[in-house]
């Protein structure tokens, strides 16, 4: 069982930038699939941006492209995500969630979000 921890969520103005992390329990190897999801009020949830370690491939939602930079540290066991630029319509709870098989990065299924593992969420304010 695979936990996941995430940080670094905060309020911001328009242009500003933040970083999250998300800390997983266990190492999670190189198969495995990391993404990051954000769900706004009354909104579906979305596919924001994702990796799987072990190839080191990114891959990331059109609304967020050049914005966000989905990162990984191995030897914490970290995945990060940079934002910058942030908008308005950037506000929301943000998720990191974990899955065993990395071909769920690699054939785009992740933005499905069929993840095994989830985090509890850090919100994220940016004000206008």
């Amino acid at each position: 069982q695979v936990q996941l921890v995430e940080s670094g969520g905060g309020s911001v103005q328009a242009g500003g930038s933040l970083r999250l992390s998300c800390v997983a329990s266990e190492y999670t190897n190189s198969r495995y699939c990391m993404a990051w999801f954000r769900q706004a009020p009354g909104k579906e949830r979305e596919g924001v941006a994702a990796l799987y370690f072990g190839g080191g491939t990114t891959y990331y939602a059109d609304s967020v492209k050049g914005r966000f930079t989905i990162s990984q540290d191995n030897a914490k066991n970290t995945l990060y995500l940079q934002m910058d630029s942030l908008k308005p319509e950037d506000t929301a709870m943000y998720y990191c969630a974990a899955h065993p098989t990395w071909t769920t990065c690699a054939s785009g299924s992740w933005l499905l979000g069929n993840f095994n593992y989830w985090g509890q969420g850090t919100q994220v304010t940016v004000s206008s």
